[in-house]
Formats: C-alpha cells, structure tokens, sequence
C-alpha cells in the first residue's frame, strides 16, 4: 500500500512539473512581435525625419501618423492572413467530412495504415482505428489531426489576431513619440527609450526560446538601433540633397 502512495505521489508530482512552453507562439507573434514592430519601423522612421530636418512638431507629426498607419496596416494584414488561413482550413476539412461520409472503410484503412507505420501491430491498429471512428466528428477531428496537423477546435480568430497587433503595435510605436508628448524637444530621450524597449522585448521573447535574455535583448536593441541609425543617415542625407 505504501509502495502505491508513493508511486501516486511521484505520478502527481512529475504530472504537475511535467510542463511545457508555448511553441506555438499563439500569443507571442502578434503581441511581442507587434510591438518590436512598432518599436523599430516608428523610431526609424522618426529618426529619419529628424536627420532631415530641425522640427520637433515635423517628427512628433511623424511619429503619430506612423503609429496610426502602421497600427491599422498591422490589424488589417493580420485579420486578412489569419482570417483566409481559417478558410483554407475549414475548406479543408470540408473535404474530409465528405470523404468520411463517402469512403468510411477506406478513410478507416487509411487511419490504421498510420498508426501501423507508427510501430503500433497491424490488427491492434485496425481495432483502434474502428474504435475512434465509431463517432464521426472525432473521426473528423483524429484524420485532421494526423493528416493536416491542425486542431478544428482550436483555430485562430481573426478578431483576436487583429486587436492583438494593432494594440501590440500602436504601444510598441508610442514609446519613442512619448518624450515629445511629455515635452522633450530633442531626439536622444526617443531613442534611448525605443532601445530600452526593444531589448525588453528581445528579453521577452528569451522566455519562450533557448536564447538567454541577455543575448536575445541585446540583438533586438542592435537591430533596432542598426535600422534607427541607417535612416537617420539617408534623412540627412535627402535633407541635404533637397536644401
């Protein structure tokens, strides 16, 4: 009796540190993604403004209609992709349901055919492929499973995906505007800002990857700084060449 206490309570203890990460990225693409994005494009793009002209108001005008044009493009491109994903894979699936119906026997050989080429015994993997295809939107949901690699319950919404980015983006693209809106009248308080944040959010996203987070902030804050740098650059350099 105690050797089972002691097994139920290693069974239980393994079950309840026995998780894993999201790899999916469901939640990270969109949100930490959508920020970075908003971080690098609005602090490039104002930073390209700035190298061709003096104006704070020029750059803060910048900065806002980059937060709104980048934020709406963001929700729409998301909601568009997600959304004709969605479709594909209900079509998808359409075409299924209709082969169950049509052709059980053979979409029942195909499944024991899979489990057989999976190591399970051929008899062994006919029985089990008869048994879960006794009822047929679970037969719908195991052939989605193992022929599309897609769960039908658990799609994306593009709602969700949109609403998502376009917040994710429009904070990401408001921290380098924000010392502008709080009175500062030089482009240094908007960079390091922007730089700050993208390393958080290089950091962040080390929390889902095998990256340590001071490598995968570090890397974000080069990049973003690399494209900040770059069209500081070209603006001065158009500034001059249009003066």
């Amino acid at each position: 009796m105690a050797v089972l206490d002691t097994a139920a309570a290693t069974h239980i203890a393994h079950r309840d540190n026995h998780t894993h990460r999201d790899v999916n990225g469901g939640w990270l693409r969109p949100a930490v993604f959508g920020a970075m994005d908003g971080l690098v494009s609005n602090v490039a793009l104002m930073t390209g403004v700035a190298g061709g002209t003096a104006s704070s108001g020029a750059i803060v005008i910048a900065g806002l209609a980059g937060l709104a044009a980048g934020a709406f493009s963001m929700a729409a491109g998301e909601y568009t992709s997600v959304a004709s994903q969605r479709e594909l894979v209900l079509a998808e699936l359409d075409v299924e349901r209709r082969e169950l119906r049509k052709h059980p026997a053979d979409e029942l050989e195909e499944l024991a055919a899979l489990y057989e080429s999976r190591g399970v015994e051929p008899e062994l993997a006919r029985e089990v492929a008869r048994q879960l295809s006794r009822d047929p939107e679970q037969a719908l949901e195991i052939h989605a499973r193992e022929e599309l690699g897609i769960d039908p319950s658990d799609l994306p919404s593009p709602a969700v995906a949109a609403a998502s980015s376009f917040g994710s983006f429009a904070l990401g693209a408001l921290l380098p505007v924000l010392p502008y809106l709080l009175g500062a009248t030089a482009l240094w308080p908007a960079v390091l800002l922007a730089l700050a944040g993208l390393f958080v959010c290089g950091a962040v996203v080390a929390r889902v990857t095998a990256r340590t987070w001071w490598f995968s902030g570090l890397r974000q804050l080069l990049l973003g700084g690399a494209a900040a740098g770059v069209t500081y650059l070209l603006g001065l350099a158009f500034g001059t060449a249009v003066g």
